[in-house]
């Protein structure tokens, strides 16, 4: 018996190890998508390739440092998240003293090459590393130049990178690229998705699966909407100052109201940014809305648990939260909450990972 009882003690202390290494192992999958999914994500050439073909993204860019290079005369610059090293070669080019492009994924060993076969060795200098882990060779920069937003705005952004080498570098009176972004709502009509991916779950092989409709709702879908599917006007929900933010105001809570300009029904709200380059001679700036010209950052829709009704004239009142998830800063947690004028509410959770 006592044989028994040290056997039966043994194997639960071994299910006990077994189930600790297992935890670990979790944390550790969690601690790593954490720290390093931007390094992972951004290693893979497809989506440079796709950032360098989104035209409106980078002529842009583009413009805004060539057609202010009176700004980079002299200047040392730093490109935060320098990818292919686009920018940093629009700022060498536009007469940078020199500029410091950094890069935490591979992307940078590559950024280094092209930087050396198109002739700006002498004053590009690619580091590879984490912006809050290395160590610039110089202790202030004139101007930070940085492509750092995700979908709906926030979603996978480098703005708490900027905002910490904004802080620890940047001179006082120094210049952001850009330095103003608005995040945006409209309401839309899309009876096809909703047919396609929710009505489906109503009856699947003769059975219902309406449990499902739940987890599809969860995820917002980044896609382009058509122009024609806008039921009204858009609302701004979020506006942030790059010179003077901080990482607890990417955290956000916005009331709006949305008008409706025509008789149909809304089955989604989507969003949109726009972004600026303010503190220049010649100001610019690009938009990311489905009302004009497409940018890989497309749109972020949220699906209503259900359709309502719109009539001209008529108003969408609501409130969103947004923030960070706990276990991965680069994805959020969205709670939305919308009461039309004849007072039907609805709320739900999403999460962008």
């Amino acid at each position: 018996m006592a044989a028994h009882f040290n056997s039966t003690t043994n194997e639960v202390q071994s299910m006990k190890i077994e189930e600790k290494v297992q935890l670990s192992e979790l944390s550790e999958r969690e601690s790593r998508t954490a720290k390093d999914y931007y390094a992972e994500s951004y290693s893979h050439t497809r989506i440079h390739e796709e950032m360098l073909k989104d035209v409106v993204r980078t002529n842009t860019y583009k413009k805004a440092i060539k057609d202010n290079f009176m700004l980079f005369q002299g200047k040392v610059v730093l490109d935060v998240g320098c990818g292919t090293g686009i920018l940093s070669m629009f700022a060498a080019d536009a007469g940078a003293k020199h500029v410091y492009g950094v890069d935490m994924a591979d992307i940078a060993d590559v950024a280094s090459k092209i930087v050396t076969e198109n002739g700006f060795a002498d004053r590009v200098t690619i580091i590879k590393g984490k912006i809050e882990e290395i160590e610039l060779p110089v202790d202030q920069v004139d101007i930070i130049v940085s492509e750092w937003m995700g979908y709906f705005l926030l979603y996978e952004s480098m703005l708490d990178t900027v905002i910490y080498a904004r802080d620890k570098w940047l001179v006082p009176d120094g210049i952001i690229m850009p330095d103003n972004a608005r995040l945006h709502i409209c309401a839309i009509e899309d009876d096809m998705h909703m047919n396609q991916k929710l009505r489906f779950w109503d009856g699947v092989y003769g059975y219902s699966m309406k449990s499902m409709k739940k987890k599809v709702l969860v995820d917002p879908l980044v896609d382009w909407v058509p122009y024609k599917n806008i039921v009204s006007h858009s609302a701004c929900i979020f506006e942030i100052d790059l010179y003077t933010c901080t990482v607890e105001d990417l955290d956000f809570e916005a009331e709006f109201q949305i008008e409706f300009t025509k008789r149909q029904f809304a089955h989604a709200i989507t969003a949109f940014f726009d972004v600026e380059f303010k503190r220049c001679h010649i100001q610019c700036g690009f938009t990311t809305a489905p009302f004009s010209s497409y940018t890989h950052w497309k749109q972020t829709t949220f699906y209503l648990n259900e359709s309502v009704r719109a009539e001209k004239g008529g108003i969408l009142a609501g409130q969103i939260k947004v923030r960070k998830h706990p276990k991965n800063h680069r994805s959020l947690i969205i709670d939305l909450e919308t009461t039309t004028d004849y007072n039907h509410t609805q709320a739900r959770e999403y999460m962008m990972r």
